[in-house]
């Protein structure tokens, strides 16, 4: 009889661990707002989404696009739009801290394209590409909700601080 017990409690045991143990989720998506400065001009407005799995704890995969600026400027008495967009892949390393804080780090591959238009005629252009940089610091709300800002170099004249929400799935 102290046997069947032992091992029912045994098995209750093991049961109730392995339910309590919640599975790590591995995919994630975003939206962020952002400030971009390029030297030499103003700050922007801009706004992106991202997309993201992680391999571990440590380290993640990330996809985003980022609207950098939108803006008018006056070019020989002529109002011009412009919009400057940006692509990334990004390889994203955590060190997770005490109390939901951790501090990451991005590099990665970006491209970055300017579409300007004017009475009607538009044009596109690849303003660069290569590699992008940054360090963040994240906060996680719950398990499935974190928050993060971060302040990157998409190229070597650009500075971009960003602040977003992600949500873990």
């Amino acid at each position: 009889m102290f046997k069947q017990i032992a091992v029912a409690a045994a098995l209750v045991v093991a049961s109730s661990a392995a339910l309590a143990q919640q599975p790590a989720t591995k995919f994630y998506a975003g939206a962020e707002v952002s400030s971009t400065k390029l030297d030499g001009a103003g700050r922007e407005g801009g706004f992106g989404g991202f997309i993201g799995y992680k391999f571990s704890e440590t380290l993640a995969v990330e996809a985003g696009y980022a609207r950098l600026a939108d803006g008018s400027i006056d070019f020989d008495g002529e109002d011009v739009d412009l919009e400057v967009n940006q692509t990334s892949l990004s390889v994203i390393g955590t060190l997770p801290l005490s109390s939901g804080f951790s501090l990451y780090g991005r590099l990665g591959y970006n491209d970055i394209k300017v579409k300007a238009s004017a009475s009607g005629v538009s044009a596109s252009a690849k303003l660069d590409d290569g590699a992008v940089y940054g360090v963040g610091l994240g906060y996680a709300f719950s398990p499935a909700i974190s928050g993060r800002v971060e302040v990157s170099k998409p190229i070597s004249d650009m500075t971009k601080v960003t602040a977003g929400v992600v949500f873990h799935f």
